[in-house]
């Protein structure tokens, strides 16, 4: 059973490469106007060419999408999404960029901004990670479950790149693999205190 203690998950954590846009958009067109989260989001993106990535994902969404600065506070019903060639970190309450060295050969990554949920909020974190190639967001979402919160992925035989998630189901125990809807729905549930129960798919794509 996820979130059998009832925790507000208040922190969601999203990480996605390849085929991620229509994801993401997907993901935010079914989450509530009023979820109790905030929700941060690491897209693969170009360092050199500028795109409107935070004003396309808003039109899809009833919740505030918007790229932050350094130092922003993490409010509720807001979705925060890593600027190009820039880490995006989170600390308690706090939204953290630098330019620090790239990982899996990319700036923003996905582990960054994964191993700080886990580190800033423990088991108020869920982790998402959506279609992609590569391992990007494997160790975070590792990280995140060793730390209390839940790790979840999109499952690979709906994404469009399956192998981040793919890695994620054979490297990690991951609490449930799930099309985009069922993502949406549990993430609204865990968001609110919720209880899922057993009946939701776990690690059944490997």
């Amino acid at each position: 059973m996820i979130n059998a203690a009832r925790i507000a998950r208040d922190l969601i954590v999203v990480g996605a490469s390849a085929g991620g846009v229509s994801a993401i958009i997907e993901l935010l067109e079914k989450l509530p106007h009023d979820l109790p989260a905030a929700i941060a989001i690491v897209l693969h993106r170009s360092p050199f060419h500028e795109t409107q990535l935070p004003v396309v994902l808003g039109r899809h969404s009833d919740l505030v999408v918007r790229e932050p600065v350094d130092g922003d506070p993490i409010e509720r019903g807001t979705v925060y999404v890593a600027p190009r060639d820039q880490h995006m970190l989170v600390e308690r309450d706090v939204i953290r960029l630098d330019r620090g060295p790239k990982e899996h050969r990319t700036r923003p990554a996905v582990d960054p901004l994964f191993r700080s949920a886990a580190a800033a909020y423990g088991p108020r974190v869920v982790g998402v990670i959506l279609s992609g190639m590569g391992s990007d967001g494997v160790s975070g979402l590792i990280a995140i479950k060793a730390g209390g919160g839940i790790s979840l992925v999109q499952s690979p035989a709906e994404a469009q790149f399956p192998v981040m998630p793919s890695r994620a189901l054979k490297e990690d125990d991951v609490d449930a693999s799930l099309p985009i809807h069922g993502l949406a729905a549990v993430l609204a549930v865990l968001a609110a205190g919720g209880v899922v129960d057993d009946e939701v798919p776990r690690a059944a794509e490997r």
